[in-house]
């Protein structure tokens, strides 16, 4: 009997040490998964922040070729509007230079009337003034005669 329990405890001791280091072999094996797992969720992660980011610069690049075309879009009609603008002052510039053209050329006409209705003035003042002469001396002459008789 004393061999009987023995080997029924080392039968146990041999299947309690099976079972401790299938436990073990399972821990390990359950350790090994784990730290596979994190490396490939790590690496994962880091992949998908690479997707990410090419994934951002994609959209940056889409966007700015987007604004791009708006802007050199704006700036066409910008530049059709002032050549436009530019071209409507051009020409009120050029019909105020012909209007300004136009004063002087008769401002010019009014003053050689001016000046010629003045020296018709002048002339009929003269003529004028010749008769009155005329006419003073010959009263002084007709006043000295009479003098002269009275003398």
């Amino acid at each position: 009997r004393s061999t009987v329990p023995g080997a029924a405890e080392t039968e146990l001791l041999l299947l309690q040490k099976q079972a401790l280091a299938e436990e073990e072999a399972a821990k390990a094996k359950q350790e090994l998964l784990a730290r596979f797992l994190q490396v490939k969720l790590s690496r994962e992660e880091q992949s998908s922040m690479w997707g990410l980011h090419k994934v951002r610069t994609l959209w940056r690049l889409a966007q700015r070729k987007t604004k791009d075309q708006e802007l050199r879009q704006d700036i066409e009609i910008l530049s059709q509007t002032f050549s436009r603008v530019m071209d409507c002052k051009d020409g009120v510039i050029e019909a105020l230079v012909r209007e300004l053209e136009e004063a002087e050329e008769q401002q010019n006409r009014a003053l050689r009337s001016h000046l010629h209705l003045t020296d018709q003035l002048l002339q009929l003042q003269r003529c004028r003034l010749g008769y009155l002469e005329e006419g003073f001396s010959a009263q002084v002459g007709a006043l000295k005669a009479e003098f002269e008789a009275e003398r």
